[in-house]
């Protein structure tokens, strides 16, 4: 299952993905998921708010054994302006999303003692600061204090949690536009490479965060 498809990371993901030859679950919302489903085969599509509590018994329908979470939203507030909403939105869409998606794939997991949970956080979380960023950065480093807990919790049930952190700007359209270079953004395909090799290591092996980098900040 991938959320957020549609997304500029989440595309790269199915893609790679896709040529490993793997089953997938998409879920996402309105034009996005749709042109997603256009492109990448899918066994089912999923319009969903992941934000809405209805969206787990949705989830639960469908049974799989991976979670690719990439659905989130990124903005800025000074601290000293954040609002109540503001604090809210992050947290909607960059944890509660997360925790509705675990609620409607965990039953199967335990049930089949098989399953990995992966989710995207980010560099300000990595890094525990993000000047400008502080809800964004607060909501991006539940996540992964909730994933590996989650981890720590289910490992012995068969489930485990990972955490990738794209340490810098993902290469997307809307953050060209707002005028990153390339040069300093980390290509999505790179990403879905790291997401591939997690996904596929051995028992004994199992990768429970990583950190990518952009060639600017090795």
């Amino acid at each position: 299952m991938l959320t957020g498809a549609g997304g500029a990371l989440a595309t790269a993901i199915a893609q790679e993905l896709d040529d490993a030859g793997a089953q997938m679950v998409l879920v996402g919302r309105g034009e996005a998921l749709a042109r997603a489903a256009d492109r990448i085969p899918a066994t089912e599509v999923i319009d969903v708010d992941l934000a809405d509590p209805a969206s787990v018994a949705q989830l639960k329908k469908v049974k799989v054994d991976i979670l690719v979470h990439t659905a989130g939203a990124y903005s800025m507030q000074a601290v000293q302006k954040a609002t109540t909403d503001d604090l809210r939105a992050m947290l909607d869409a960059n944890f509660l999303t997360l925790f509705h998606a675990v609620q409607g794939v965990l039953p199967n997991m335990i049930k089949n003692k098989d399953g990995i949970i992966l989710g995207v956080s980010a560099a300000q979380a990595a890094r525990n600061t993000g000047p400008g960023a502080a809800l964004y950065t607060a909501s991006k480093a539940a996540l992964g204090a909730y994933l590996n807990s989650l981890n720590d919790e289910l490992k012995s049930k068969g489930v485990r949690g990972c955490v990738l952190y794209p340490m810098g700007a993902i290469d997307t359209p809307a953050n060209r536009d707002a005028g990153l270079k390339w040069e300093t953004m980390i290509d999505p395909r790179g990403l879905a490479k790291s997401v591939a090799h997690i996904l596929t290591r051995p028992d004994r092996a199992h990768i429970t965060d990583i950190k990518v980098y952009p060639d600017e900040e090795e």
